[in-house]
């Protein structure tokens, strides 16, 4: 829990800047700001996250390989704090953006390593709710800047919202380093240590396990440090898979709706439940009813597979998008026969609900445990790379989007591109609940490539006692019998 909630604490501070537009831009608007905004630079507030994330991104893997998990939680918090001072002390439009680059490339920074770490710190029996407990703190985040920013100035918001980082910062200290990452690394002795210390002697299986797989794979990948090895890995199905499978998980994760939400909910409220509609109430309602949503999925992911949850939420999602678009159009061309304002809260709240309990969490828990440690860097980047794309498509696409199409127009597309998504993981997502790290990867892996890349190891190398002390050393001669 301990480790967890530095982890958390960080992507809260994370979850305000998701949320900081739909309540800075508002109070930009009203007569007598000291700082106004075109529509278009709004916009560039709003989406330019989308832009750094991939900035941020880059900066991460070669920092969580190289130096640790630890020391790259660190490197997180430095921009966003940076970025936090600069929107507080913001008097031009100038001034702001530089603000949200920072943030953005902290929160670029974020996203490939926050669903490693606890992936990695977890045993496989809470590792599902631990890893949905990270949206739960996204979704803390969007509904603390959203509630506190409807009651003062953004500037007091954004400096209540930079707490969120420092008590990241002042609990990391305090954290361990990962004892996968040790392994990989060949610190036995203190991998053996911090595994026990997060999750005493019950699971020493799983640890020798994990340290056997990694001095073979030490081996693998000494082997292919070459412009050949990595393309041999690039084409590995162990590779491949996971990263088609994340690429549409994370485009179902941003046109769900959460994102554009997040940062356009006034002007989403107003379309969807009309002008009267007290826009600011309904956005800190529905925060909470998120949020509330979030706490359930935390208990329920242990007791239900992950597939079965991904698509009854996803279908929820694409129905209660199709009936959101089908009653604004009926409403728009005064085709309703009946209307009341409990409809569209009812359509709203169901998109809510399958947005906080599957479609936002579930790629989060899903990228904590597809990835194999020999290729989580990469393959993280390139997730993450999906993630910027589409989260900078859909927040500079939507005010278009609205103006040509109309919000019905933009909520059916949204429900034509989830379905293909969801018919996509239908195909390549295994079940991976109660699994091992190394039993998912090795479910992702070609039988028959693996045990030769294995073999081809075994027969032509030896393994190196020096780095291990007496209870994991494994002589070549014990590893052939294994083999036999």
């Amino acid at each position: 829990c301990f480790v967890t909630a530095a982890v958390c604490s960080n992507i809260a501070g994370h979850g305000c800047i998701i949320g900081y537009p739909a309540i800075l831009l508002p109070q930009l608007r009203q007569p007598g700001s000291q700082l106004t905004l075109t529509d278009e630079q709004g916009s560039w507030i709003a989406s330019v996250l989308g832009i750094t994330i991939l900035v941020g991104n880059f900066m991460t893997p070669p920092l969580m390989e190289r130096l640790g998990r630890k020391v790259a939680h660190f490197a997180v918090t430095l921009p966003i704090i940076a970025g936090w001072l600069a929107t507080i002390f913001a008097s031009s439009f100038e001034a702001l953006l530089i603000g949200r680059i920072l943030q953005g490339i902290s929160f670029g920074m974020i996203l490939p390593l926050g669903s490693v770490l606890v992936g990695e710190y977890t045993s496989p029996k809470n590792r599902g709710a631990f890893l949905m407990s990270v949206s739960w703190a996204q979704a803390f985040g969007i509904f603390f800047v959203h509630l506190i920013g409807s009651l003062i100035s953004w500037k007091k918001t954004g400096m209540i919202c930079l707490s969120f980082s420092i008590a990241s910062l002042l609990m990391t200290l305090y954290a361990p380093e990962s004892p996968s990452w040790l392994a990989s690394k060949g610190k036995y002795d203190e991998c053996k240590k911090v595994f026990r210390w997060l999750r005493g002697d019950e699971e020493n299986d799983e640890l020798e396990k994990m340290i056997q797989t990694k001095l073979v794979t030490e081996l693998q990948v000494k082997k292919k440090i070459t412009f050949n090895g990595i393309i041999e890995v690039v084409k590995k199905r162990e590779f491949i898979i996971p990263i088609v499978l994340m690429i549409h998980a994370n485009a179902m994760m941003q046109f769900a709706g959460g994102t554009t939400m997040a940062a356009y909910s006034t002007t989403i409220i107003g379309l969807i439940m009309g002008p009267d509609a007290s826009a600011h109430f309904w956005m800190v309602a529905l925060d909470a009813q998120r949020l509330i949503s979030n706490t359930i999925a935390v208990y329920i992911i242990d007791k239900m597979k992950r597939r079965t949850m991904m698509f009854l939420t996803g279908g929820l999602c694409v129905v209660s998008h199709v009936a959101i678009a089908g009653y604004v159009y009926l409403k728009v061309n005064n085709l309703l026969h009946y209307d009341a304002v409990w409809i569209p809260a009812v359509l709203i709240n169901l998109q809510f609900f399958s947005v906080a309990t599957g479609m936002v969490p579930l790629p989060n828990v899903i990228a904590g445990e597809v990835f194999p440690l020999e290729y989580k860097g990469l393959g993280g980047s390139i997730s993450v790379v999906s993630i910027a794309a589409f989260i900078f498509v859909t927040l500079k696409t939507f005010p278009g989007l609205i103006g040509s199409i109309h919000l019905h127009g933009t909520y059916l597309v949204y429900a034509v591109v989830l379905t293909y998504n969801l018919v996509v993981i239908w195909y390549l997502l295994p079940e991976t609940k109660g699994k091992t790290l190394q039993e998912i990867e090795d479910e992702f892996k070609a039988k028959k490539g693996k045990d030769k890349d294995i073999e081809d190891v075994l027969e032509t190398t030896k393994i190196n006692d020096t780095n291990c002390t007496e209870d994991s050393k494994i002589s070549e001669t014990e590893t052939l019998k294994e083999k036999e």
